[in-house]
C-alpha cells in the first residue's frame, strides 16, 4: 500500500495540484488531514481524501475522521486538533486502536513527525504551506507491505528530508 499524505495546506491551490499530478496513479489513496481553507468541490481537492480542519470554512461539510482499508491496511485521519496532538500522541493513537487502525495520520501542529505509539504508527506530514520547527514545506510518502511501514518526508521540491522505517 502507498499513500500521499498531506496537510494545513491553508489556501495553497497550485501545490495541492501538482502533488496530485506527480502522484496519481502512483499511490493508492491521497490523504488531506485537514485546514485545505478550501471548499468541498475545489479542483485541487480533487482525489483527497480530507478530513475537517479547524481553520477550514465555516459550514463545510468534511467528515472530522476517515477511516478506510487499502490492501490489507487499515488507516485512520482526523485533523487532530481535538486530540491534544500538539502534547502527546497517546490519545489520537487510542482512538485510532479503537477503530481497529494500525496507521493515524493528522496534522494541525505543522510540524513533521513520526512515531510509534502503542503499536500504533502516528504520522504527522507538517505543514505543506506554513511549516514549524523544521524550515522546510513537506508531505509524506507512505509505503506499507507485510513487513514494513516506511514513512517518507519530502520537502515542495519533492526532494527527501528524512525518513522513519519500522518493522511489523
Amino acid at each position: 500500500m502507498k499513500a500521499l499524505i498531506v496537510s494545513d495546506s491553508h489556501g495553497a491551490t497550485e501545490e495541492l495540484q501538482l502533488l496530485r499530478q506527480r502522484y496519481e496513479g502512483i499511490v493508492d489513496v491521497m490523504l488531506h488531514c485537514g485546514d485545505s481553507e478550501l471548499p468541498e468541490d475545489h479542483p485541487a481537492l480533487q482525489g483527497f481524501q480530507v478530513v475537517n480542519g479547524n481553520r477550514d470554512l465555516y459550514g463545510s461539510t468534511f467528515q472530522e475522521e476517515y477511516l478506510n482499508e487499502i490492501k490489507g491496511t487499515t488507516i485512520y485521519m482526523v485533523h487532530g486538533h481535538w486530540h491534544g496532538i500538539k502534547y502527546s500522541f497517546k490519545k489520537v493513537a487510542n482512538r485510532a486502536k479503537e477503530l481497529n487502525a494500525t496507521i493515524v495520520c493528522f496534522g494541525h501542529s505543522h510540524v513533521r513527525e513520526a512515531a510509534m505509539v502503542d503499536q500504533v504508527l502516528c504520522i504527522n506530514p507538517g505543514s505543506f504551506r506554513f511549516p514549524k520547527r523544521y524550515l522546510e514545506k513537506s508531505y509524506v510518502i507512505l509505503t506499507c507491505d507485510e513487513h514494513t511501514n516506511i514513512v517518507r518526508f519530502y520537502d515542495e521540491k519533492h526532494k527527501e528530508i528524512n525518513k522513519f522505517e519500522i518493522s511489523k
